[in-house]
């Protein structure tokens, strides 16, 4: 990354750091820059929980629960330096945790968060708001199993983007994004890049398996046709069968 001098026309290239270097720590950082701005992973997200621990008999905590504009919850892990060998293993676990979560757990959740964090406010006011609907009464919070994972590090692993790799071939929507901090002087930035998939690759991806489930269908919608009309022959012939011949 380089900063620009647009009089001297010159650019000046920026220094990449370690948040460790800098003296950042995962929990009070980095997760709340994310907390305050998940803006910042490329889509709208509506923060529901941090430190979310509410899974029972466990007392794993996971880092941000988000919810997108498709109604699906989004678990966010987050790691510093590196991404460790864990991080998907975590993120799956948390992942099958809050796939159970009913539309009243999530709205409790969110509840929770904002008179924790937020000094106060009406959940279910905030989430109409941000899905875009009059009321929640036929609204479906967190269908079925498509929630989302989130991983950000500032460096992954090869058997973190190899194993992210395989769970996206498999319909499981898995993004990694990478995280730099930079200093200029006194000055300090940090730059956000989505590695996996890339979001040209991510358009791409899910308009592939938008016409693979297609396809699915149609090829189930088939074999159901034949059924039918096997057993309808079936029985027709059976019937004849059984009939008085004329």
């Amino acid at each position: 990354m380089y900063q620009i001098n647009r009089y001297e026309k010159r650019i000046t290239k920026l220094e990449a750091k370690r948040f460790t270097e800098l003296g950042f720590t995962e929990r009070s950082d980095l997760q709340e820059w994310l907390a305050h701005n998940p803006e910042a992973l490329g889509e709208p997200l509506l923060i529901i929980q941090k430190e979310f621990d509410g899974f029972d008999d466990t007392r794993e905590r996971l880092d941000l629960l988000a919810l997108d504009k498709n109604r699906n919850l989004v678990v966010i892990e987050n790691k510093l330096d590196d991404s460790g060998r864990d991080v998907v293993w975590q993120a799956l676990k948390y992942a099958s945790y809050c796939s159970s979560l009913t539309k009243s757990q999530v709205i409790n959740i969110y509840q929770g968060y904002l008179e924790r964090y937020c000094n106060g406010g009406d959940a279910t006011s905030n989430l109409c708001d941000f899905l875009e609907v009059a009321d929640l009464d036929e609204v479906v919070l967190n269908k079925g199993n498509d929630q989302r994972l989130i991983m950000v590090a500032a460096a992954f692993r090869k058997e973190v983007t190899s194993t992210a790799l395989w769970l996206m071939s498999h319909g499981i929507r898995v993004q990694c994004f990478r995280v730099t901090p930079y200093q200029f002087g006194e000055q300090l930035f940090l730059n956000i890049d989505q590695v996996i998939p890339t979001p040209e690759a991510s358009e791409l991806m899910i308009g592939m398996n938008a016409k693979e489930a297609d396809e699915k269908n149609t090829e189930f919608e088939l074999q159901s046709r034949h059924k039918i009309r096997l057993a309808f022959w079936e029985e027709a012939l059976e019937a004849m069968k059984a009939s008085p011949t004329q």
